[in-house]
């Protein structure tokens, strides 16, 4: 069972209208190694995994799923007074005249959301690592994003949000210490 509290994990504020910087967002929204992928991709691997780590599985995802309402939560906010020409300058003309001001699961460059991000080999060591490893681009993706934002108001969210990807791995680096002890307890010299 999952609570839903009407607020968000962390707050989001912006300190002016800027539809560039939303763009650039708009890749945790819905690309490769964004929110919406890493929460799937963890309900999803909960189903194949020992019982041990599947709630570490499920609290995660559901995190995940956080987070991309403040990535959503953020791009509102910097797009909800964007002009015509300021959604020209910043590339988002396409994803305008085909969604308005709605978002959509698409990564930076408008490419749509795809399934093929949502990684699951039905081993659990592989997954893990896996979950890992995407733990560590999300945290380098939003690295690369406060690198160019010069709003400290989306900054501190944004950092916010790295810092919860290294948790994640971290957690995830634990659980793979655990298998494998299990697995190499269990072997028969």
């Amino acid at each position: 069972m999952f609570v839903y509290e009407k607020k968000l994990l962390y707050p989001v504020k912006v300190s002016s209208c800027n539809p560039k910087l939303a763009k650039y967002l708009i890749e945790q929204y819905g690309g490769a190694d964004g929110e919406l992928a890493a929460a799937l991709r963890y309900m999803n691997q909960r189903y194949s995994i020992p019982d041990k780590v599947t709630g570490l599985l499920t609290d995660v995802a559901m995190e995940e799923f956080s987070h991309l309402e403040m990535i959503a939560a953020m791009v509102f906010k910097l797009t909800k007074d964007a002009t015509p020409d300021q959604i020209r300058e910043a590339g988002l003309e396409p994803h305008y005249v085909n969604h308005g001001s709605a978002l959509y699961y698409e990564n930076a460059g408008g490419i749509p959301f795809n399934a093929s991000y949502i990684a699951g080999k039905g081993d659990p060591i592989a997954d893990l690592y896996e979950d890992i490893a995407a733990e560590e681009k999300a945290r380098a993706t939003y690295q690369y994003i406060i690198d160019l934002s010069d709003d400290p108001d989306l900054n501190d969210g944004l950092k916010f949000l790295r810092e919860r990807e290294i948790v994640h791995g971290q957690r995830f680096r634990e659980a793979v210490e655990m298998l494998k002890e299990n697995r190499d307890a269990r072997k028969v010299f």
